[in-house]
């Protein structure tokens, strides 16, 4: 059973929103810290695209000491194979699925929704995206692996086979290593998935010409 909806930021376009990008935010985050991007990322005036920025449920975070932070899932340990709680990824899972399923019911398709995430909201773009029911429009997932480690997830939906994945990582990243983003783009790579790599100079955080990139990416796949 789904826990209440999920709260959100909301950014309109300046028209009749026809395309959506559902951002999710990373550990200890909240909505609000991404939602600056919008105007950071370039784009045409005239463009038809609604953010929604949600806010992670608060939890207890294993490697944080338990403490109660915003999260999607808690963080057992470092160790890649054995960092996510399954259980909190499939909770999170549902409830962004139904953020999806609102904008589907408020009139835009779902072949004109892109789902993205930063760290552990890029994990759930990833989780989510390969195993959403109905086709997107892209997959966005920066600086982040998969949650299943070297394995695909489980029940991977073939409408989204095809769909577009943009994953991007810092070359010094300290919190998310470098190698554990590749390692996904191989494995996606590996079975045929089309995801494009791009890396950069920097930690765990965003750039302005990563931004440039994902705009330009974002402009492409809702067109």
């Amino acid at each position: 059973m789904l826990d209440k909806p999920l709260d959100k930021i909301v950014v309109e376009p300046n028209t009749a929103a026809s395309a959506c990008v559902i951002w999710l935010h990373g550990l200890g985050d909240s909505g609000a810290g991404f939602a600056p991007v919008v105007p950071a990322l370039g784009l045409p005036p005239q463009h038809t695209i609604r953010f929604v920025f949600p806010h992670a449920p608060e939890q207890a975070v294993t490697i944080n000491a338990g403490y109660i932070m915003r999260a999607w899932y808690d963080i057992k340990s470092m160790d890649l194979h054995d960092r996510a709680d399954m259980s909190g990824v499939l909770q999170s899972e549902l409830q962004i699925k139904a953020l999806i399923e609102e904008q589907i019911a408020s009139g835009i398709e779902a072949e004109n929704i892109v789902l993205a995430g930063f760290s552990q909201g890029g994990v759930m773009s990833l989780f989510t995206g390969l195993r959403f029911h109905q086709r997107l429009a892209g997959i966005m997932a920066l600086s982040c692996y998969l949650p299943t480690a070297d394995k695909l997830p489980l029940d991977l939906a073939d409408k989204n086979k095809n769909t577009p994945i943009l994953q991007q990582h810092g070359t010094q990243d300290e919190v998310v290593s470098l190698s554990a983003g590749q390692s996904a783009f191989e494995l996606l790579q590996a079975n045929g998935y089309a995801s494009q790599w791009q890396s950069y100079e920097m930690g765990h955080n965003v750039l302005p010409e990563q931004l440039h990139d994902i705009s330009t990416w974002l402009q492409k796949v809702l067109t």
